[in-house]
């Protein structure tokens, strides 16, 4: 699953963390650990990756992350609140300066009218308090869907990187 372009990616991933200083979790839903697997496969990333949180379901989003059961409630499990607030827990749960969430709706199932497959949303953080937050609308397959989650959150993780307000 870690071909030649995501090597490429998680191998600037590290480069821009460990250009900056900075120590990187993941928060991740339905990419099931996927960007944590495509940072670690780079040698030497324990000295930008801290740890990595695969919360598929609610209960662990709770348990793991401390996100609320009110900001499931009103918005959703894929929702920008509950994006940032997985964020949040990763960061408060680790040692990292910065974080990156992923939750979104795979499929083949899943989808509803609102948010229908293909929809997830990607926020990054930082121990400084930067908070971003985007939802996408990715088109494919569950493979497809999900290995554009991946591309999208690393993608967000260099550019995070690169700010002078990291920590």
């Amino acid at each position: 699953m870690i071909d030649n372009e995501l090597d490429v990616l998680a191998q600037r991933v590290g480069a821009a963390l460990g250009a900056s200083g900075a120590v990187l979790a993941t928060a991740e839903s339905c990419t099931g650990g996927w960007i944590s697997a495509a940072i670690t496969a780079v040698a030497g990333s324990s000295a930008w990756f801290d740890r990595g949180f695969v919360t598929y379901s609610n209960a662990a989003k709770q348990a793991m992350l401390g996100v609320s059961a009110p900001t499931l409630e009103q918005h959703g499990a894929v929702s920008e609140q509950t994006a940032l607030a997985m964020v949040d827990g990763a960061l408060g749960r680790s040692d990292a300066s910065v974080a990156v969430s992923v939750s979104g709706v795979a499929g083949p199932g899943g989808g509803s009218p609102a948010k229908p497959v293909g929809t997830v949303c990607i926020a990054w953080g930082t121990a400084g308090g930067i908070r971003e937050v985007r939802t996408f609308h990715f088109p494919g397959d569950r493979m497809a869907v999900r290995r554009q989650s991946v591309i999208a959150a690393m993608t967000g993780v260099i550019a995070m990187a690169g700010r002078s307000e990291i920590a």
